[in-house]
């Protein structure tokens, strides 16, 4: 048996818990239980988002609708096809399951930090048993955990931090309800980090 058979056993006995769960339900959230995370064993780069959206929730896959595809674009632009990478690569999100729409109804609700907490262990245990040489924080939930919450977007957005021996590159959320990246001066920005990822992806050979 390999050394790393165990590690992909208590990853896909993690994978059974995460669909198994109803935490949130039980503390009283009316989330749609079904986590949403993609990717095999042994991938190189894993992506975080902040939660599934309704159309995530209802294809069983990260980054499915427009976001998914102006991420995709962002990461053709560092040199990953968008197959091959869902293939080879693993996604997951900060909360796994769909948290609803906001109460009038305008978009999807940004999960509580409540919520937050009851899924960081099952993140904190992907990262760990995938072990990815690279991490891209996608949307500020996600880059919350490894950059500091006080500063703005536009002093992190275009740079990396090494974090327990990984590279960590962060985007902001792809969303077309956002207007972050539709500001030149932002697109730069994402420009910068484009290029930090597309080194990393050339170093590990991908």
């Amino acid at each position: 048996m390999s050394a790393a058979s165990p590690r992909r056993g208590a990853l896909e006995a993690l994978q059974r818990e995460m669909r198994a769960c109803r935490r949130c339900l039980t503390a009283g959230y009316d989330v749609f239980p079904r986590a949403i995370f993609s990717g095999p064993f042994g991938a190189r780069v894993m992506t975080i988002g902040q939660a599934p959206g309704i159309t995530e929730k209802d294809a069983g896959r990260p980054f499915n609708a427009g976001s998914g595809k102006r991420l995709f674009q962002w990461l053709a632009a560092a040199g990953f096809e968008e197959t091959d990478f869902r293939a080879t690569q693993y996604m997951t999100s900060v909360t796994k399951c769909y948290p609803g729409r906001t109460g009038n109804g305008s978009g999807d609700r940004v999960p509580t930090r409540a919520e937050q907490a009851l899924c960081l262990p099952f993140l904190e245990r992907e990262i760990e048993l995938v072990d990815p040489a690279l991490i891209i924080p996608i949307g500020r939930l996600a880059i919350n955990l490894f950059y500091d919450s006080r500063l703005p977007l536009g002093k992190i957005i275009g740079t990396e931090k090494e974090v327990d021996g990984r590279w960590v590159v962060p985007l902001p959320h792809p969303s077309g309800a956002s207007r972050w990246h539709q500001s030149p001066d932002n697109r730069r920005l994402i420009e910068q980090a484009i290029v930090l990822i597309r080194r990393h992806r050339q170093q590990l050979g991908l």
